[in-house]
């Protein structure tokens, strides 16, 4: 790659569609989303067959908005960068094969990309200060993990959920509550009119010295409390009772890690209560924190755009047959975690 390359960067792994273009030194020169949040409240979560046939109808039509605005043509992209995992299988392919299909008709190098990696770079795509290594928190909905992040492609993993991923147990408490979806920030909203200490809820592992996190506990702490508070009360005193899990756990990492910086990345990152505390962590440690822009939080493919940018950079591409894959560790060497449901 020369001293400047522009990436197209393509994403569908869960119910965001998007398409993005990213030059290398960060400027993001187009981005174009689709949500189907009304396509999936009427089920309180996201059907993977009714994202996979949404994302084949968004997809082509949100890449040539993108083009269209960045002023560009295809031929003028030096890479396609498309999530190939983990997330969704079916909405994972259609991601693919429109980059694999793109890379091939243009004939352009293709970056497949771990939605992951988006997630823990994405905070270099607004901070080009920030350098390695750098711990992440990385929490979404279906992963919940402490990493130490020492370069592009090199990840070692410090934590990660035992059970319930943090994002998953504010949807799941949000439709406890009736309070809608998507869940997250529908809790986040109840919770500024609640009492955070109202309701008498498990922090569970904290004080334990056991790195890991688990949510199942306390969501199921919810579902034995929700007739007996309000439902502001509850998500008040959930979301804190997530928030103070989630700084324990990060205290542990602090104490055996030397990083640059304490990052926070994934959907729930967009939790103002979950920065803030984040924030002040790392201030005790006399750290900088690094947060995404909300926006880049949640799933988009500027991210994607970007990871792939840091890895066409270090002349990281892949070849067509690359799989999809439901499931890709960051860590892959990671000790295994007990606990049926670990997420990877």
């Amino acid at each position: 790659m020369g001293s400047m390359a522009l990436i197209l960067g393509l994403e569908s792994s869960c119910d965001e569609t998007a398409a993005a273009l990213v030059d290398s030194d960060g400027t993001i020169r187009a981005h174009k989303l689709a949500r189907q949040e009304e396509a999936h409240r009427p089920y309180g979560g996201v059907v993977p067959e009714i994202a996979a046939r949404a994302h084949v109808e968004m997809l082509g039509p949100l890449v040539e908005a993108a083009l269209a605005e960045a002023g560009v043509t295809l031929s003028q992209v030096d890479a396609i960068a498309a999530t190939a995992g983990p997330g969704l299988i079916g909405g994972v392919m259609v991601g693919l094969v429109t980059g694999k299909a793109l890379a091939l008709a243009a004939n352009k190098p293709l970056v497949a990309v771990n939605h992951l990696e988006g997630h823990a770079l994405s905070p270099r795509l607004g901070a080009p200060s920030l350098t390695f290594p750098y711990l992440l928190l990385l929490v979404s909905g279906g992963h919940c993990q402490l990493l130490l992040v020492e370069g592009v492609g090199r990840y070692r993993r410090l934590a990660t959920t035992i059970d319930d991923a943090a994002g998953e147990a504010f949807d799941k408490t949000a439709k406890l509550l009736g309070l809608g979806f998507p869940g997250g920030p529908a809790v986040e909203v109840a919770a500024a009119r609640g009492n955070p200490k109202a309701v008498p809820l498990p922090r569970p592992l904290v004080g334990s010295g056991e790195p890991h996190f688990s949510f199942a506990g306390l969501k199921s702490a919810v579902a034995r409390a929700v007739n007996d508070y309000s439902a502001e009360d509850l998500a008040a005193s959930f979301q804190q009772a997530v928030v103070d899990c989630l700084v324990d756990r990060t205290r542990l990492a602090l104490a055996i890690t030397r990083p640059t910086a304490l990052v926070v990345a994934g959907g729930v990152a967009a939790n103002t209560a979950v920065r803030a505390a984040l924030e002040s962590l790392a201030s005790e440690h006399g750290l900088p924190f690094v947060a995404p822009p909300l926006w880049l939080c949640t799933d988009n493919a500027a991210m994607i755009a970007w990871a792939g940018a840091e890895r066409f950079g270090q002349g990281l591409t892949d070849p067509l047959d690359f799989p999809a894959r439901p499931r890709w560790p960051l860590d892959p060497d990671a000790e295994k975690v007990r606990g049926a449901g670990v997420k990877a």
